[in-house]
């Protein structure tokens, strides 16, 4: 979890007071702070190229705005996509074909062509997509996807890598899938696994890295297959409680790049860390438009739900809130924070320990980077929120906020109904 600075009790994103960001663009809002964002690639890119030659390929699934993908872009990053849109927008945020892997599930031939048209190599997911891609491309670099039988996440619905997921070729049918793709006069040139996400301790990754590791040498000996790269996936977690330790990168970096260096002939290691770089750069402003005691609790009604934060409801994640007008004041009453979606469930927080809170406050909910808008809904007939971006001082719109208009462009009413 981030440390922002405060001045005269107010909270200070970026060289601007958090009150002054949600008075300029309005609520609910996520800002951004840019140098936050060139801080967390630089410091795990950094980590692992020093040991051994690495590709980060930054998991934009976590969040695709197109400024942050030009940031990244400008730092150096390559991009791990999982959708036909998530390539576009990279590509037109400046990114190469050529530092895009996809890596989809369940994937289209519609998709794959597209995918082929657009130069952008592809990490196959399955038989099935080796062997409809053959029918549209040959003579491609492809890597593959292995189910590692290593699973780890901070919850069920995360966690990709188990026997039991949808996810990756089944280990016993890895060697196979690259005989096949010889056959097929494909190239393959790396292999992948992924554990889950929010994993924040270093042995799930050690122990997918042996896996990979021993595949490695498998396909070397068997198939005389020197790969390119192993990519051990993503799913590095953030601390999002005040007293939680971030990964330790050094620590991290030893494990996974002494197992590859040592155990195989691969040039590269490749990570997709996506909350890693983004999580805690953003924070989600929302103001207070209601307050409510009943019998059993306060509620502080805010003008952002789970249409545009859904890891609290979701996933039951946790997520810091402060008042951003009110930092530095000690807690009086205890309230869960709420918004305006008619479902129970929706909270972005439970039982904090607040500053009297007033119509009009400011609540900052931290680490909404990763997951914050890409997850965001229009349920309830709520438009999306605007993103800012803030720097030293500065600060940018970089995604305009929805308007009733905008929900409604798409739909269509035939025209017998209207008679």
């Amino acid at each position: 979890m981030r440390d922002f600075e405060c001045i005269d009790n107010h909270m200070i994103i970026g060289g601007i007071r958090a009150a002054d960001l949600a008075e300029e663009y309005g609520t609910p809002i996520f800002v951004t702070d840019e140098e936050a964002v060139r801080e967390n690639y630089r410091a795990i890119y950094q980590a692992f190229s020093r040991r051994m030659p690495t590709r980060i390929n930054y998991a934009c699934k976590a969040n695709s705005n197109l400024a942050i993908l030009r940031i990244l872009e400008q730092e150096g990053s390559c991009i791990d996509a999982v959708s036909i849109g998530e390539v576009e927008a990279c590509l037109r945020a400046g990114f190469s074909p050529d530092r895009i892997l996809y890596t989809g599930v369940n994937v289209s031939n519609h998709e794959l062509a597209a995918l082929v048209n657009r130069n952008v190599m592809i990490n196959i997911d399955s038989m099935s997509e080796l062997e409809r891609l053959a029918e549209i491309t040959s003579n491609a670099n492809i890597s593959f996807r292995m189910n590692p039988e290593v699973g780890a996440g901070y919850h069920e619905k995360v966690v990709t890598g188990a026997r039991s997921t949808k996810f990756g070729i089944p280990k016993n049918k890895i060697i196979d899938a690259y005989a096949r793709a010889i056959e097929l006069d494909f190239c393959p040139v790396g292999l992948h696994a992924h554990i889950g996400a929010g994993v924040q301790d270093v042995k799930p990754f050690a122990n997918v890295t042996d896996v990979l590791v021993s595949v490695a040498q498998e396909l070397e000996t068997k198939l005389g297959i020197q790969l390119d790269f192993i990519d051990i996936g993503g799913g590095i977690g953030i601390p999002y409680y005040p007293d939680e330790e971030p990964m330790d990168l050094e620590l991290l970096a030893d494990e996974v790049t002494s197992r590859i260096s040592n155990g195989t002939s691969a040039k590269n290691v490749v990570l997709e860390p996506g909350r890693y770089i983004i999580g805690d750069t953003t924070v989600l402003l929302t103001t207070v438009v209601d307050l409510k005691e009943t019998p059993d609790k306060w509620f502080a009604g805010v003008d952002a739900g789970f249409n545009t934060l859904v890891r609290p409801a979701f996933y039951g994640s946790y997520h810091h809130a402060t008042v951003a007008n009110k930092f530095e004041l000690p807690g009086e009453l205890t309230y869960d924070i709420v918004g305006p979606i008619c479902e129970t469930g929706d909270h972005l927080a439970k039982d904090r320990l607040l500053p009297r809170l007033e119509e009009g406050d400011v609540i900052a909910v931290y680490d909404a980077g990763a997951y914050g808008f890409s997850m965001s809904s229009q349920y309830n007939m709520r438009p999306k929120c605007r993103e800012v971006l803030v720097r030293k001082g500065s600060s940018n719109l970089i995604r305009e906020r929805e308007s009733i208009d905008d929900l409604l462009r798409q739909d269509r009413i035939p025209s017998r109904l209207m008679i």
